[in-house]
């Protein structure tokens, strides 16, 4: 018969492992950071936290139960709480963002960007969403809350300060995207940040192009920062994943929106994003030059309008990006100076090295037409041609550069057909 788990005088440990405090980073560098945040206490002496994985927590007894109900955020309560392992990761990205009290872990970007939003609205509230915004939070905005009672309009994402003028007296919430998901634009944040401040409206970000290594969403005034940790994060398309990371003004109320919204992620999952997160810097800095790269050859290409890209200073919003942002990402657009949608699948579709599909920021690279249908209403795009969008990956340069080459040699053949 096998040994019973507690005997009388026996081990009567609590089997409730402990959440510990995240230590200060001490001044590290950005770099240094990633590579140790999330390990002390979590790790339990080796170098990786292990996995947990866990739905039910055994308590030792009733008083060890009722100090759980009374502090379930203090250890091991129940799975959709987290485990170490959960935990590891977003004391890791809380270490990212200097003044944040904590991050949560949702399924998804949008799922994140959701729960961002259901935190701080309630019916009757208005929202303010930049109007080149990732589609699916427009889709959010315009569906779920419109039926939730909850107005949601537009604004240009080069309004800086003036977004002043399109405040109400219901307005609770703005959701800054910067750049934007397929023009790239940049938008003043701390202008729009300090108005917000001053008028009691909170502010949220989503910051998944320039992660926290680039730009830090707190630090420049916002209360909640986004990003989808599916893509740099993450960064071996293998995972789907987001976090929210709260200001300490933010944190009570995101924590009660996730928890009532059954918000979770896999501990499996969690060590992915954990695993990726350690290169982080060194693949960024690999995306950032290889982009340019290509992105300052297609400014030399005839076929090309223009490439919309913020570290070129061509780009509208150029100047705002050297102000507040510590450098680039891969992920950026060019415009051709003619043909239709129906015409680009001779540019991608014989492509060697990118492939065709949604996301980014993983170590291969994408091509993908854009498709502004249904998005874009405060500032309509007009551009002469297909906006074609690249996620440079960690590929050499050089052949995405002659891959691209032919593809628009077939492009021209096809105008000329």
């Amino acid at each position: 018969m096998g040994r019973l788990a507690h005997q009388p005088g026996g081990d009567r440990r609590l089997s409730r492992a402990r959440r510990p405090t995240p230590p200060h980073d001490g001044g590290d560098a950005i770099a240094t950071r990633l590579v140790h945040a999330g390990r002390d206490g979590h790790a339990h002496g080796v170098v990786n936290p292990p996995v947990w994985r866990a739905s039910t927590i055994l308590f030792t007894s009733i008083a060890d139960l009722d100090a759980a109900l009374a502090s379930p955020d203090a250890g091991l309560f129940y799975g959709r709480r987290g485990t170490p392992t959960q935990w590891a990761l977003e004391d890791a990205l809380t270490a990212l963002e200097p003044g944040a009290a904590g991050t949560k872990l949702y399924p998804s970007g949008v799922a994140a960007i959701a729960t961002a939003l259901l935190s701080v609205l309630s019916a009757g509230d208005h929202l303010l969403v930049c109007d080149s915004a990732y589609d699916p939070t427009r889709l959010f905005a315009d569906g779920l809350l419109d039926r939730l009672g909850i107005t949601a309009s537009y604004y240009p994402p080069g309004i800086g300060a003036g977004i002043a003028e399109l405040i109400r007296p219901e307005t609770r919430a703005i959701l800054i995207e910067s750049p934007g998901s397929l023009t790239f634009e940049v938008e003043d944040v701390p202008a729009i940040t300090a108005i917000a401040r001053a008028r009691g409206i909170a502010t949220v970000m989503d910051n998944t192009w320039a992660t926290p290594l680039r730009f830090q969403p707190l630090a420049h005034g916002c209360d909640l920062s986004v990003q989808a940790l599916t893509k740099y994060v993450g960064g071996h398309s293998d995972v789907m994943m987001g976090s929210v990371t709260a200001a300490p003004s933010h944190w009570a109320r995101l924590k009660t929106a996730t928890y009532r919204l059954g918000q979770t992620v896999s501990p499996d999952d969690a060590a992915l994003v954990l695993r990726g997160l350690r290169t982080l810097a060194l693949r960024l800095d690999r995306h950032e030059a290889s982009a340019l790269a290509v992105a300052r050859w297609l400014e030399t290409q005839p076929l090309v309008d223009r490439v919309l890209h913020p570290a070129l200073p061509a780009c509208p919003g150029h100047a705002l990006f050297r102000r507040d942002f510590s450098g680039a990402t891969g992920l950026f657009a060019f415009v051709l100076k003619a043909g239709d949608r129906a015409l680009t699948g001779a540019l991608l579709d014989d492509l060697r090295h990118f492939g065709i599909g949604f996301s980014w920021g993983g170590y291969e690279s994408l091509a993908i037409p854009c498709d502004f249908r249904g998005c874009r209403t405060a500032v309509p795009p007009a551009f002469p041609g297909p906006v074609i969008r690249l996620s440079i990956g960690l590929e050499d340069p050089d052949d995405l550069i002659a891959d691209l080459a032919a593809g628009l040699a077939r492009y021209q053949a096809a105008l000329g057909a």
